[in-house]
């Protein structure tokens, strides 16, 4: 991993409450870092009350930002060695229920970067969660407060954000270093993005719908920045459109919607595909886990085709790659009651082999297998456990891959019977109590998994006695 985290690159979901399966809303993303190794934890930060002249430093740039007194708790996903590389505390659920993800680097063009370069020292993505997300009460006040925090410090770096909460879903893109737009997905809708601008027509009359920063209309114009006839087409005006959008980005927009829309033909190529999007059927967590893990399964361009040429099965970047350190669904759910509402889906290791936990994150703490990774190897660490099986299944693709979906298949229907046993029996919680109630369910969990995984590590190990090449069979008595 570089000190810079523009070479990330990452992908993202986001689903409106009426567009899922159980009428919560859902943003997913997967974190791939510059590196395949790059350790990190799962950690629980307590709730802050009157504590004055806090302020968080980045180790990357001379960033430091005062916060607010007091704070929500918040769960993330941080670095190990973060004063080498920096927090990156990539996502969590604070105590109002609302969900960030960040963040997934967006690159805006040289056009508008001349009039409004990226800003050194600025608000850059190692810090952008723990300056947000602990202090604010809603999807919308979250893109506000952002917002707020770019104009104040300007932003080192493209980046996109994904907000949540039970009723919204809001994406937002800071393209230069002080402008940005932010949509709000609507509740029918989806929509997948990577690594390039994704809105396109802006309705500066609707601001239920879209905001954006000060001046950006004027910023446009002054500058002769706007590249369309007519309109306000936030891709055409900030985004790119290169060889490297074609083959590394827009195929993963591309396959998204493929697997969401199987019934629409579309060019993996194509610049111009939609950002928001509708389907005719709704949308879970399984098909979000799926897409997140996926390699252009049942296309030309899938790497472990064995039909497929070389300048097929490499064409495209995949959207499952060994550099995703860490891959999430937050779900903030409608049907139950707010004290047990929010899940963190939390993927440790390549989402293509190892599954998805569910974490309560009315939470006290998480467990120790998650929150103190080491550096160096060490099985008892789920970020290693977990990799090591990604490791484990591709150096045997074919022989051990069934085993793996096998494996998955039977987990996700354990644990969405876990989450629907922990629902019932957190009815009879409040408070405290509910909270360490849904603790212990949580490392409960977290003991089955490990169990389940180690398992399949002897199965596995066992087969692989059989398929290695020093052997020689001519009589079976010697």
């Amino acid at each position: 991993m570089k000190k810079n985290h523009l070479d990330d690159a990452c992908t993202t979901i986001l689903v409106g409450k009426n567009a899922s399966l159980d009428g919560s809303t859902m943003i997913a993303r997967n974190d791939d870092t510059f590196f395949a190794v790059a350790p990190h934890s799962f950690v629980l930060n307590p709730a802050v009350e009157g504590e004055k002249g806090r302020k968080v430093k980045s180790w990357l740039n001379g960033f430091e930002g005062e916060v607010p007194e007091n704070g929500y708790k918040w769960p993330a996903v941080p670095n190990v060695d973060y004063k080498q590389f920096g927090y990156y505390d990539e996502s969590g659920i604070n105590g109002a229920n609302v969900a960030m993800s960040a963040t997934e680097s967006t690159y805006g063009n040289e056009r508008a970067l001349a009039f409004d370069p990226l800003v050194k020292d600025g608000m850059d993505e190692d810090v952008i969660v723990r300056m947000v997300l602990p202090y604010v009460d809603s999807a919308k006040g979250a893109v506000q407060r952002t917002g707020e925090l770019i104009a104040k410090y300007g932003s080192p770096a493209g980046n996109s954000v994904l907000f949540s909460d039970s009723d919204d879903v809001w994406y937002m893109e800071i393209v230069s270093g002080h402008h940005w737009v932010a949509q709000r997905i609507p509740d029918d809708s989806y929509a997948v993005c990577a690594n390039r601008v994704s809105i396109q027509q802006v309705d500066f009359n609707d601001p239920s719908q879209f905001m954006w920063s000060d001046g950006i209309q004027e910023f446009v114009e002054s500058n002769h920045l706007n590249t369309d006839k007519t309109g306000f087409n936030f891709r055409h005006i900030f985004g790119t459109d290169n060889m490297k959008d074609r083959h590394y980005n827009t195929p993963r927009v591309w396959f998204g919607q493929k697997f969401f829309n199987p019934e629409i033909e579309q060019d993996p190529e194509d610049g111009e595909l939609p950002f928001i999007m509708k389907t005719d059927h709704k949308i879970s967590v399984d098909d979000i886990e799926y897409v997140l893990g996926s390699h252009y399964n049942e296309t030309p361009y899938d790497p472990f085709s064995p039909d497929a040429s070389d300048a097929d099965k490499y064409r495209y970047r995949p959207i499952g790659l060994n550099r995703t350190q860490n891959s999430h669904v937050l779900q903030i759910r409608n049907d139950v009651p707010e004290e047990f509402a929010a899940i963190m889906w939390l993927c440790i290791g390549f989402p293509t082999y190892t599954p998805y936990i569910p974490f309560y994150t009315n939470m006290n703490e998480t467990d120790a297998s998650y929150n103190d990774a080491s550096l160096e190897f060490n099985f008892k660490d789920a970020y290693w456990m977990y990799n090591a099986l990604s490791v484990l299944v591709e150096s045997h693709y074919t022989d051990f891959i069934q085993d793996d979906i096998d494996f998955l298949t039977e987990v996700r229907q354990d644990l969405r019977m876990s989450v629907a046993e922990t629902d019932k029996l957190a009815k009879n919680y409040t408070g405290e109590e509910l909270v360490e109630f849904l603790t212990t369910r949580n490392q409960k969990v977290v003991k089955e998994m490990a169990d389940k995984t180690h398992k399949l590590f002897g199965q596995l190990y066992t087969k692989g006695i059989n398929l290695s090449k020093l052997t020689f069979n001519m009589d079976k008595n010697l």
